[in-house]
């Protein structure tokens, strides 16, 4: 019997976010909205969207001993999500810095802050936590040997007892090992180009069977408007977008994640998980900001 639906093992930041008419080019300035204050994080954002759609979810984590760290608690708290693993101290909370144009999209720039300090040590520490839990998911916002230490986490369980979901952003070549583990490696086209080393010819298809032969067990690469595809050892599959007017895309990724995730856990297919995970994301870019965005299962279902 598992605690947990879903453990996210990932970075936890407080938004600064402000709206611009256009993103600045080098060396320009513009000027912007007021700032706003949101709980981010790709950890932290995946855990709250997982919460809403009523996953069972935990968060293994670092965050200061700060009021952007008691921002970030106190969202997870207000979704649902268990904050027994996030640890705090060490550094200041992590913080990303955010600029929105009108069409929703959004250039980002992070200071890891108290994420840098979530150590592999820290990851041995909470191994109940990976053994109590369906699935774990994880990205690359805090040290890739925290990573590398997750996938061996995941590794030693008894097979099949737990699965690892690995978005690989921001992107970094990546240790056969931590490859081998996941199921699925979900990417977007620059992350993919990243994790194989270069460039990536043909079509979506010749991507992600580029992909599998690294070493994960399954890919799924996210295409924008071209919905997504999802590829294994069984083949490939197009999921198709589902259509919405854009307000942020802000979070939109790690709501996908979140969700697929969670689906997979409940024994959906890696095709059925990904189709629910595109009306997720969908529902997640109509409202503005991160988990103040992320959708129920209800508002879901009425997409």
């Amino acid at each position: 019997m598992y605690d947990y639906d879903l453990l996210v093992v990932g970075s936890a930041n407080a938004d600064l976010v402000i709206g611009v008419d256009r993103r600045p080019a080098a060396g320009e300035t513009v000027l912007g909205s007021d700032l706003a204050v949101h709980p981010g994080g790709k950890g932290a954002n995946q855990a709250v969207a997982a919460a809403r759609l009523g996953a069972r979810t935990a968060l293994l984590a670092r965050v200061g001993d700060d009021a952007h760290g008691r921002l970030l608690l106190d969202s997870q708290a207000d979704a649902g999500v268990d904050t027994a693993g996030v640890l705090v101290g060490g550094a200041p909370t992590g913080v990303a810095l955010i600029a929105v144009d009108p069409s929703g999209d959004n250039s980002i720039v992070v200071s890891l802050g108290a994420n840098a300090r979530l150590t592999p040590e820290d990851i041995r520490a909470a191994a109940g936590l990976l053994r109590a839990s369906r699935v774990v998911s994880t990205q690359l916002e805090i040290p890739l040997e925290s990573v590398v230490e997750v996938a061996r986490a995941v590794r030693d369980l008894p097979e099949g007892t737990t699965r690892l979901v690995l978005n690989p952003s921001p992107p970094q070549p990546l240790p056969e090992e931590v490859l081998a583990a996941c199921d699925p490696l979900i990417v977007n086209e620059h992350e993919a180009r990243v994790i194989a080393g270069g460039d990536l010819a043909g079509s979506p298809e010749d991507w992600a069977r580029a992909l599998l032969a690294l070493g994960p067990r399954s890919v799924v690469i996210t295409l924008g408007a071209r919905g997504a595809l999802v590829a294994s050892a069984e083949g490939t599959v197009r999921v198709p977008a589902v259509t919405v007017e854009a307000v942020d895309t802000t979070g939109a990724g790690d709501a996908f994640t979140a969700a697929l995730a969670w689906k997979l856990g409940q024994g959906d297919t890696l095709a059925e998980a990904a189709a629910y995970a595109a009306r997720v994301g969908a529902a997640a870019v109509t409202r503005a900001g991160a988990q103040a965005s992320f959708p129920t299962a209800e508002e879901v279902a009425a997409l």
